[in-house]
């Protein structure tokens, strides 16, 4: 019986081991002589900051990707996803601001994340990268909920950078969001024959008096987008598309993983979580001073497509 209770106490151990060892840490190099590889945390106007830096010629314009969320690394998604290749062409800057992936501890100070912050952040992080790689500007993607920091950010200091670039733009979390949404997910349950769905995807909204959705629950309504294809990854659940490359990547040490995952959750719980809602883009963001680009899935109703190609027809640019 001694021997039994011993084997299954330590499962557990034998299992935290080999995750300890499948999380070396390691991030991806290249052979070419000319190429950047890098990874570290340093302070920005007072708190921690993340960076992973890749690139095949570090002569390359240089690309800040604002990551996504807010508060989620997405580092680790070019690793498993890794058919952008955005290193040929780009010293490409992965960000994790301040408190979040890499740059997480358990002091982290969630009040001081805020609208203001993030975006005197990111002016700091763009003139170091232009002090540091030698460039009068850079380039900078927003992606998904990190479009919302660099779309401001460009409109604020146009002088800083080449283009915008956004990448399954955000547009707005109005009604006409939720609504097709919906539209989308209840074409495809009705075409699966697939009542149990439908009928939780009708308990996750309210039907308004305009003709328009408005999203109840918006974790069941992610969840069920997912379902229907529609979400984050294309035809693959949350934990099979995003949960399971974080726990199985080699770019974060076990210690990085767990605080990648109390960081993300900090994130949704800030004043910047607050201020980044009930916006529209097309109603306060109609001109840019730079050159804009849009790039979206064809299958993206987590940031829908439709509203993106929208804006862009309404945004008036250089190009």
């Amino acid at each position: 019986m001694v021997i039994i209770i011993l084997c299954i106490l330590a499962v557990p151990l034998v299992l935290l081991g080999v995750w300890a060892l499948m999380s070396p840490g390691k991030i991806r190099t290249y052979k070419e002589p000319d190429s950047i590889s890098g990874k570290f945390v340093m302070d920005i106007n007072g708190a921690p900051n993340g960076f992973f830096i890749n690139g095949k010629n570090k002569d390359n314009p240089v690309l800040l990707l604002v990551s996504s969320g807010p508060g989620t690394d997405d580092y680790v998604f070019t690793d498993k996803y890794n058919d952008m290749k955005l290193e040929d062409d780009f010293t490409v800057v992965y960000w994790d601001y301040r408190h979040m992936g890499i740059a997480y501890n358990n002091n982290a100070d969630a009040d001081s994340i805020t609208l203001d912050n993030l975006l005197n952040d990111t002016e700091t992080v763009t003139e170091y990268l232009k002090e540091r790689f030698n460039k009068d500007k850079i380039y900078i993607m927003g992606f998904s909920g990190g479009s919302k920091i660099a779309l401001m950010e460009v409109q604020r200091h146009p002088e800083n950078y080449y283009a915008y670039i956004g990448m399954a733009q955000c547009v707005t979390d109005s009604e006409e969001n939720d609504t097709v949404m919906y539209n989308f997910m209840k074409g495809v349950f009705e075409r699966r024959g697939d009542k149990k769905n439908l009928a939780r995807l009708e308990d996750a909204v309210t039907h308004l008096d305009s003709g328009n959705i408005k999203c109840n629950d918006w974790y069941v309504y992610v969840d069920l987008l997912h379902e229907a294809g529609g979400g984050t990854i294309k035809d693959k659940s949350e934990f099979e598309g995003i949960t399971w490359p974080i726990i199985t990547a080699k770019c974060y040490t076990l210690k990085e993983k767990i605080g990648y995952v109390k960081g993300m959750k900090m994130y949704r719980k800030t004043k910047l979580a607050e201020e980044l809602d009930n916006f529209d883009y097309r109603k306060t963001i109609t001109e840019l001073e730079v050159p804009a680009f849009f790039i979206s899935g064809e299958s993206d109703y987590n940031c829908p497509w439709e509203l993106v190609r929208d804006y862009c027809e309404l945004i008036k640019a250089p190009q």
